[in-house]
Formats: structure tokens, sequence, C-alpha cells
């Protein structure tokens, strides 16, 4: 397996900075950010640190020579937007921007992308299905031609009173991941797994891996901790920030030494790659580095090598 992190949390560094960071810190691999220049309208969005609006043939050749100097591996690109949208703008922006990213990594020789499924929060799960077909199997389809995988991050995206009640992001359980692989049929459709999410949504996180083996493509290193005293006071149809808090790996409830066992028993030995969402370590460069440093140390003691 691949340590690496995501970039969104240096978003203020450029590319060079922050793969220069990554061999510093003794990291292998980023995933590096294709939001769309713009301000960002969240927490973690809006970071490019590849800008696949007008990719060409220079920049491909500036990116490689780039990593391969530093001797970092692109883990994947890493887009995460809301492609089914009630908003038609807002959701033709991100279908877009998607299929960018799937062509800027076919052009750097990438084979992984990552991103969200999506969905429209005010709609049950069966309303949003025929919008998920339309949008996403034209999208599979082109990633199939230029040889990417897409990996689906399971984040419910259920944190603030605009994405209540259903959340910005279908693919959060087995069930429907079963379902959408079946449904869209092909084999370069799959997860960007992240532990973390499971634990709020107090499911097995352990089991999935072994179910959906040839189906784990990236995984994202995340802690969360369930404030058990707490949900007990608001229960879980509350916001679920008001029950959880995102933490580095290490301070949460995640056995992360049970997690690197079962996706070594099933084979994985892609990117493992830090997610940062901490508050406890967002209030400077400095602290944001160190957050990255600390999740390092803690995760090469599961890693062989």
């Amino acid at each position: 397996m691949k340590l690496g992190f995501v970039s969104a949390i240096l978003p203020d560094q450029s590319l060079e900075e922050v793969v220069k960071f990554a061999a510093e810190t003794g990291y292998t691999c980023v995933e590096l950010m294709c939001w769309p220049v713009s301000k960002a309208e969240r927490r973690y969005a809006g970071v490019t640190h590849v800008d696949v609006t007008d990719f060409q043939t220079g920049h491909v050749s500036a990116i490689q020579e780039l990593v391969a100097r530093y001797e970092i591996e692109i883990s994947g690109l890493g887009y995460y937007p809301n492609a089914l949208s009630p908003d038609p703008q807002e959701s033709q922006l991100a279908i877009d921007q998607i299929r960018k990213m799937i062509g800027a990594a076919a052009m750097l020789g990438l084979a992984q992308v990552n991103t969200f499924i999506g969905r429209d929060w005010t709609r049950s799960v069966e309303e949003n299905w025929p919008r998920l077909l339309e949008v996403w199997q034209p999208l599979v389809r082109f990633a199939e031609d230029q040889g990417v995988r897409i990996g689906i991050e399971n984040c419910p995206m259920l944190f603030t009173a605009d994405e209540w009640p259903g959340g910005k992001n279908l693919a959060v359980s087995p069930a429907i991941w079963e379902r959408m692989f079946n449904d869209i049929g092909s084999n370069n459709l799959g997860l960007n797994y992240d532990p973390s999410h499971m634990i709020w949504q107090q499911m097995d996180y352990l089991q999935p891996i072994r179910n959906f083996a040839d189906r784990i493509f990236h995984v994202h290193a995340k802690d969360a901790l369930l404030e058990r005293q707490q949900l007990d006071q608001v229960g879980i149809l509350a916001h679920p920030l008001d029950y959880h808090t995102p933490k580095l790996p290490g301070l949460g409830d995640v056995d992360w030494g049970q997690f690197f066992s079962v996706l070594g028993d099933v084979g994985y030995t892609g990117p493992v790659c830090v997610e940062v969402e901490d508050r406890d370590f967002e209030g400077s460069l400095e602290s944001c580095q160190e957050a990255l440093r600390q999740s390092a140390r803690y995760l090469r003691q599961f890693l062989r090598g």
C-alpha cells in the first residue's frame, strides 16, 4: 500500500509546494484536487492544484516532470461536487468538470479519479435513481474509453442545514453501492472508501472491504469520534456534526490495525490517502502540515516497509 494525502488541506500552496512537502514528510503519493478555479462554497472545496479546465500537452509534461523530480506519485485526481444537484446550472458545471478531470487523468497517464455521485437531497433514493443513471452512465462510458477508473467516496454530505434531509451524495451504503454497480454495469466504477463515514452512521466498516474488495480503487484515511453521550441527547435525526467529530487517524473510533489487516487480507495494494478535516489542526499552514506529519507517523506502523 502507498501512503499519501489529499491536497485539499493545503489550499494556498502551489502544486510544487504540495509535492515537495509530501516528499519531505515521507509520503509516496498525493491525491490532487481539481476544482474549477473559483471561491470555495464549503470547507475543503474550491481547491485547484491541477486546473483541468483547458488541459493541454504542456501541462502534462510540466506535472509529470515535477512529480518525477520529487519521486511522488499522483494517486488520482479529485473533485467532489454534486452532479445530481436540482439546480441545473450547478449540476451541469459538475458534470462538465468531472468529464474534464477524466480527460486530464488520461493525458497524465493516470488510471484514477475520485468524486461523489451526488444527490437531490430533497428527494428519496428512488426518486434520484433515474437521474443517477442519466448522468453517470455516459460519464462511466467516457471513463472506460479513456482507461480511467472512477472512485466514489461514501460520504453522505449531510452536515449542514442546506444538505438536509437526504444529504448530497447517494452512495453511502453497501445496499446502494451494489445497486449502483449492477445498474451501471461497469468495472471502471468503484469506491474511494473512507471508514470514518461508517463510524458516525454506526455501520460496520470492515465487512464492506471484504464484500467489495474488487471495487475499492482508492482509500481515504480519516477518523471519526462518535460522541455517544451527545448522541443519546440529540438522537440520530440530529445533524451528524451534533454527535460526531472528524479526527486525524488514531484520534477517533476506527481500529486502524484491523482496518489495514483486512485491506491486506483482500489484496489491496493501492493508495491510502490521509484526509484532514480535524478542526484542531486547521488554524494555520503549520498546523495543517503538522496534521499530515502526525498522521504519517501514526499510520506507518501499519504499513509494510
